[in-house]
């Protein structure tokens, strides 16, 4: 009987500490090897985005702090940017059709290594003084 009280304890007690903890499980394989599955990844967050430009990157090895904050941003919309550190990427950049807070111009970025999504942003083009995530 000690036993059984013992597990049901220790089982309320695992479940309370559960819930109050905000986990962020990993999206691993969001395709975005071509533009049409770029487009969608956004499309499917509610962004109307038409693609600008896009540029051969470096993912830093070592995060410098501005750095690890995009990275916990990365963490919070569950991308695995931290998975791809010191890999060569290719940074997309849009422009967001849908939303203009303050008539602001709004751009989206989506980094991409081995054709996965591995970090993305909205951010307005005033030098990012407006940044949230796609998610």
């Amino acid at each position: 009987m000690k036993k059984l009280t013992f597990m049901v304890i220790a089982a309320t007690a695992f479940a309370l500490t559960a819930c109050g903890k905000k986990e962020y499980i990993p999206i691993d394989g969001v395709d975005a090897g071509d533009v049409s599955a770029r487009i969608s990844y956004f499309a499917s967050h509610g962004w109307e985005v038409v693609e600008i430009s896009g540029k051969d990157v470096t993912i830093p090895a070592d995060f410098s702090d501005k750095y690890e904050e995009y990275a916990l941003l990365q963490d919070k919309q569950g991308l695995p940017l931290r998975k791809y550190a010191g890999r060569n990427a290719k940074l997309y950049v849009y422009e967001v059709k849908n939303y203009s807070p303050d008539s602001r111009k709004m751009l989206a970025e989506l980094l991409v290594c081995d054709d996965t999504a591995v970090a993305s942003l909205v951010y307005s083009e005033d030098g990012g003084k407006l940044k949230m995530p796609v998610s």
